[in-house]
């Protein structure tokens, strides 16, 4: 359980950093088509989702690999988590907005990182207390995914 832990507190530091930066692939791509599938296009919140999404996803299939045999529970775990997390955004975003009436920068980059920890948090309680099973995550998850290409 300890290495575990440690596994998801490295993927809470990865998906931070990989997510801030990918904030800036789209233009560093030159505005790359295939780019703008995985990294945001613009300012609006949706497309700051995919900072959470993609490389937390990427992440937690190492996690799923590494760990399946001890924990089988992960395999359920993981897109619950990455969901929470990714839908966590927007969330914070509207309602603390709502109440101000504006958005500050300091605030949208701590909920980056709230919902990061959010979603890694998800997955390891599930992960140790085995109390979801079945596909409807990833069904979940892929629908997620999809969003990100259909405007």
């Amino acid at each position: 359980m300890k290495v575990l832990k440690r596994d998801i507190g490295i993927g809470i530091v990865f998906s931070v950093i990989a997510g801030t930066l990918a904030h800036f692939v789209y233009e560093w791509s030159g505005e790359n088509p295939i780019a703008a599938i995985f990294f945001p296009v613009d300012e609006s919140v949706w497309e700051h989702v995919k900072l959470l999404f993609f490389p937390t996803l990427f992440y937690c299939l190492f996690l799923i690999k590494k760990w399946k045999g001890a924990y089988p529970c992960i395999i359920p775990s993981v897109p619950i988590g990455i969901v929470t997390g990714s839908l966590s955004i927007p969330a914070f975003f509207y309602f603390y907005t709502a109440i101000s009436g504006t958005h500050f920068l300091v605030l949208d980059i701590l909920i980056f990182i709230v919902s990061v920890v959010i979603c890694f948090f998800v997955i390891y309680k599930l992960t140790l207390s085995c109390r979801i099973s079945g596909n409807a995550g990833w069904v979940l998850l892929a629908a997620l995914g999809v969003s990100f290409w259909v405007k």
